[in-house]
């Protein structure tokens, strides 16, 4: 049995048995043999049938839509977490979910990127850089050690900025990996309209990212080496090492270790 079926089905038993049949209009007492609501109940408030209903506690392969969880979360009176958690186990996007907020990277995080000695940024959702510490401005020449008219974002620098390509030690094989990495990252968000414009927007100003686009890779972020074609210091290598805060898991900080060239 699948793991999110199993666990969406319990996750729905047990908040059926929490719940009071007098809150739902149905009577309570000691006659009734099921703790909470019946199935059937839950069913006829939710208006599904319930034999599917039955199913979906079982943990069966069916398929859930949309329209049922949104009645099953307002039946059950469901909090938004409840509800998050819910749409989250069914694989299904909440049509009620609210449209995420602009990142904004926290000041004990931002405070921390100036006590790294080594290259440090950190990056939002769509993977905008929201801040960053003078090593890295000082490897990022000519993009980030220069007045930014608008937030920088790492994709556009890497498909709109002609320095990156001799910035970056084989530009096409990073370049396709990036791509490859953010498609995974953004996995959840592909419907978000920010998202969506960002891609357009790369896919209309960059046949090369058009293509790596299309293909499909996904490939998790990972550490790793990397190396640059710098401008005044010439070839030189780092080891990347990404963290994610735990309280805004869509942020990353980035750090490069410098590591010698043999």
């Amino acid at each position: 049995m699948d793991t999110r079926r199993k666990e969406l089905g319990e996750f729905l038993q047990v908040l059926r048995q929490r719940s009071a049949p007098e809150a739902f209009g149905f009577p309570g007492g000691n006659r009734r043999r099921t703790q909470g609501l019946r199935r059937e109940e839950v069913a006829q408030l939710a208006d599904i049938s319930p034999t599917w209903y039955t199913w979906i506690e079982q943990g069966r392969e069916v398929n859930v839509s949309a329209e049922v969880l949104d009645r099953l979360s307002q039946t059950l009176l469901l909090t938004r977490t409840e509800r998050a958690y819910l749409f989250e186990m069914a694989g299904r996007r909440d049509p009620l979910a609210a449209e995420p907020e602009n990142d904004t990277a926290p000041e004990p995080l931002t405070t921390l990127l100036v006590d790294i000695a080594i290259p440090a940024y950190i990056m939002g959702r769509y993977w905008d850089l929201l801040a960053w510490n003078a090593p890295a401005a000082q490897l990022f020449t000519g993009w980030l050690d220069q007045p930014q008219s608008s937030t920088p974002n790492l994709l556009r620098f890497i498909f709109q900025e002609p320095a990156s390509r001799q910035l970056l030690v084989d530009w096409e094989t990073r370049a396709r990996r990036i791509t490859a990495e953010f498609r995974a990252d953004c996995r959840s968000r592909l419907e978000e309209p920010a998202l969506q414009k960002l891609v357009e927007d790369l896919s209309q100003t960059s046949p090369d990212f058009a293509r790596f686009w299309k293909q499909h890779d996904v490939l998790e972020r990972q550490g790793g080496q990397r190396d640059f074609n710098h401008p005044q210091r010439g070839l030189i290598s780092y080891q990347q090492i990404t963290l994610y805060p735990v309280e805004q898991e869509q942020l990353k900080l980035v750090m490069l270790k410098p590591v010698e060239i043999l």
